[in-house]
């Protein structure tokens, strides 16, 4: 029967002009277009790195020849999915360290170091990243006695998890200078006998990063591009990268002109007065895969290393978090970016972040309006706050999972009231009828199909909890589909040429081996994309 329809495809070919000749047809797919009316099609055309016909195969053949034909076998096909924030350099760098992820306890992250070491016998400084302490039996932060045994002559510099705080040992606190008398603001260095234990958190960090050994200009690009296959696997065709310094985006550009980044980014500026001078004065950048318009701003920091800014104190511990700038400096940025074409995007975990922020939004936003800034992670957000977000046309941009690697030990940290207050996603979504959906990665998992299992059923890999956690705010398939393409298009102000698989817009689209609508939850996180496209380009194929 198959052969019968292709034979009758090609006749259709052979009476096509010219004139209609496509530069690749994929037919016999569930093509979900993820348009206004989330319709359905069987196959599409593609000429010049856009979409011009989508509907049955029938018409497709009837109105286009080509070359390049593909059947998909019956498989989805979707438009090209958005991690909406990430950090696309991040990742490029946690590829080159060493990986600490899972480990389940301070002795296992030595282990893996004095691995790593051996593997890189040429690296002076041992840079890891991964741990998160609550995964230990001992919760507690670690302290710096553990790595100065392990190695006495080398610094160590080992990034949490959450990018909010780093473990590091006596020689990194000597290069950087580092002592008990140390102070910083938005930021913390624990003491022990009056010394540092050897745990920097959020701005404390950049003491004994600055002491760091910077990468090379070809170490980044090659940073970059290793960045581009791992998330090409992943059906990733257009990333946030939730702050980066100029330098780097004129490096992705250059290497997106030169045809070797082909993946599309939205890289927001990291947020400091050099930066925000440089980039007003230079305006909104837009290419055809780079979209620079947007500010990250750092309001507070993570919950798991309580740098998170609440109204009140941790449940478990005295003390509020803290903000990485006061309420000033966040004003005068955010009252720049106004008088500005340029989007605002913060980083709010705590409930005082989210409050702080939102109001200031609104205080220069002023009513309805179309600049479309956005609160990042919004985690937890007291419930008289929400309705701001509405109010302001203020756009929620939350990472699923963060809610489902959390929730082991969130109520600890906020007690069972506050945590009803976190990552309330449907309630988030009905302020504007939007949400944009991301990873965080390398903070967590690079895949957008865990992404997918965790906004609708609110689940680990294992499936717990049974029913799932805090299930009020769980959000559809659909809307979860459209969150991690079309809305997060909406996001990045490029809803009108890319986010769904329309006519005229950019063919970006991956076909899966499942269908993400209709597959048993227990499979959704498993899903593998068997081919990746951009502009009609296939950019990765799994063998």
């Amino acid at each position: 029967m198959k052969n019968y329809f292709y034979a009758l495809f090609a006749a259709f070919l052979a009476s096509c002009s010219s004139q209609n000749k496509a530069d690749l047809i994929v037919y016999n797919a569930a093509v979900y277009t993820v348009d206004s009316t989330f319709s359905k099609a069987s196959a599409f055309a593609v000429k010049e790195g856009k979409f011009v016909l989508i509907g049955d195969s029938a018409s497709v053949f009837g109105a286009y020849q080509s070359d390049s034909v593909v059947d998909a076998a019956g498989k989805a096909v979707y438009p090209g999915l958005y991690d909406a924030h990430a950090h696309f350099y991040g990742l490029g760098q946690k590829l080159d360290q060493a990986d600490l992820v899972d480990t389940q306890s301070a002795e296992e992250v030595v282990e893996r170091l004095k691995k790593y070491q051996t593997d890189h016998p040429d690296r002076v400084w041992i840079i890891g990243r991964g741990w998160d302490q609550n995964d230990w039996t001992a919760k507690q932060f670690p302290d710096k006695e553990l790595l100065d045994k392990a190695f006495p002559n080398n610094p160590v510099y080992l990034t949490r998890i959450d990018g909010h705080a780093a473990w590091v040992n006596s020689k990194a606190l000597q290069l950087a200078k580092i002592t008990g008398e140390t102070k910083v603001d938005g930021g913390a260095i624990p003491l022990k006998n009056g010394q540092p234990t050897g745990i920097l958190v959020d701005n404390a960090m950049r003491l004994a990063r600055a002491a760091n050994p910077q990468p090379s200009e070809a170490e980044i690009k090659d940073m970059l591009l290793k960045a581009q296959e791992v998330c090409f696997s992943y059906g990733l065709t257009n990333v946030g990268d939730a702050g980066v310094s100029s330098e780097v985006i004129d490096l992705m550009d250059n290497l997106q002109k030169k045809g070797e980044l082909k993946i599309r980014l939205y890289p927001m500026v990291s947020i400091n007065q050099e930066n925000v001078d440089k980039m007003l004065k230079k305006g909104v950048y837009v290419t055809d895969r780079l979209n620079v318009r947007s500010f990250k701003i750092y309001a507070d920091g993570a919950l798991g290393s309580r740098g998170a800014c609440l109204l009140k104190p941790y449940s478990d511990a005295p003390t509020t978090g803290f903000l990485l700038l006061s309420p000033k400096e966040l004003e005068s940025f955010v009252k720049q970016i106004a008088n500005s074409e340029f989007q605002a995007n913060t980083h709010c975990i705590g409930d005082s972040a989210n409050r702080l922020m939102l109001n200031l939004y609104a205080k220069y936003l002023k009513g309805k309006n179309n600049r479309r800034w956005r609160i990042e992670h919004a985690q937890i957000v007291d419930a008289a706050d929400v309705p701001t977000f509405g109010k302001f046309n203020i756009l929620p941009s939350v990472q699923p999972t963060h809610a489902t690697s959390d929730m082991y030990w969130a109520a600890e940290r906020l007690g069972k009231v506050r945590e009803k207050n976190a990552y309330a996603f449907q309630e988030l979504f009905k302020q504007n009828g939007k949400i944009t959906f991301g990873t965080d990665f390398p903070v967590e998992a690079v895949s957008p199909f865990y992404t997918f299992h965790s906004a609708v059923y609110r689940q680990d890999a294992k499936g717990f909890p049974e029913g799932g956690y805090q299930m009020e705010g769980a959000l559809s398939r659909e809307q979860t589909l459209r969150g991690m393409t079309i809305w997060a298009a909406y996001g990045n102000f490029e809803e009108g040429r890319l986010g769904s698989i329309e006519k005229g817009k950019a063919a970006d689209f991956i076909i899966l081996e499942k269908d993400l609508l209709t597959a048993p939850a227990n499979e959704l996180r498993e899903v593998k994309v068997l081919k990746t496209y951009v502009a009609g380009e296939k950019v990765f194929e799994r063998k």
